[in-house]
């Protein structure tokens, strides 16, 4: 496949799509990761690891055909480094340069939290990733259609267990409308992030989980702001540490 920016096509504005893209994907696949061996059974264990898995490698999709439509993004390492340029966006930027969207940030919470998040953020992404299956750059368009078919399955899972929580215990129920107060005030901020103005279609699912779960929208009002929060820059010291240790590692 041609790897070259199309005629026409903006690089920046490319490079910027595919950054922000994969700047979601990569926070998120962290926290999903850090379930790892502490969700409520095996089967849910394997199930988020395996959802991070699949971000993971969204991220170094998109953080490479960012870094090859704008070089000039890539933070510069020791010459001889053989830190590949995912991996040099991924380990060697700085908070302030990261774009994804704060929604991915927070610390997980409890599994009620996890889940409602999940759920937001997979029928979010999956509407954005079906659009960009029709982008005029192959690249990003293929990686769009090998996202829709992982992302469609996390979005069923996020919904299946959210309806599992709403109509379970007290306790689940409890916990999962207070999970709704926790994730609400974000959601607003992932449906503006204007990479596709897909806000109404998405409203649309999650409307009808809501009602299959017998829930209503919680009354919140949306965190306004662009910066990032404290819990990227905690996430990120403890990722990056090793790599910015030994920028000439070879692993």
């Amino acid at each position: 496949m041609d790897t070259s920016v199309p005629a026409g096509l903006d690089a920046a504005e490319l490079a910027d799509l595919c950054l922000r893209l994969g700047d979601d994907a990569l926070v998120y696949s962290h926290r999903l990761a850090e379930w790892c061996s502490n969700a409520p059974d095996l089967e849910e264990d394997i199930a988020l690891a395996n959802i991070a898995l699949d971000l993971l490698g969204q991220a170094r999709l998109l953080l490479a055909r960012a870094a090859a439509a704008s070089p000039g993004l890539v933070p510069v390492l020791p010459e001889g480094s053989p830190v590949p340029v995912e991996d040099r966006l991924a380990f060697f930027r700085d908070d302030h340069d990261f774009r994804n969207v704060r929604f991915v940030e927070p610390e997980n919470g409890d599994f009620a939290v996890t889940i409602t998040r999940l759920l937001l953020f997979a029928t979010h992404r999956l509407a954005v990733l079906e659009r960009l299956r029709a982008h005029p750059d192959a690249v990003l368009a293929a990686i769009a259609a090998k996202g829709v078919k992982e992302v469609a399955y996390h979005r069923d899972y996020g919904g299946r267990w959210f309806v599992t929580l709403a109509q379970g215990t007290d306790e689940s129920r409890r916990r999962l409308l207070a999970a709704l107060e926790t994730v609400f005030p974000l959601y607003d901020e992932l449906l503006a992030t204007g990479v596709a103005d897909v806000r109404d279609e998405v409203e649309v699912v999650v409307d009808q989980v809501l009602a299959v779960a017998g829930v209503e929208r919680p009354d919140v009002k949306p965190i306004g702001g662009a910066r990032h929060t404290e819990a990227l820059s905690r996430m990120l010291a403890e990722m990056q540490v090793v790599a910015r240790a030994h920028p000439l590692g070879v692993w």
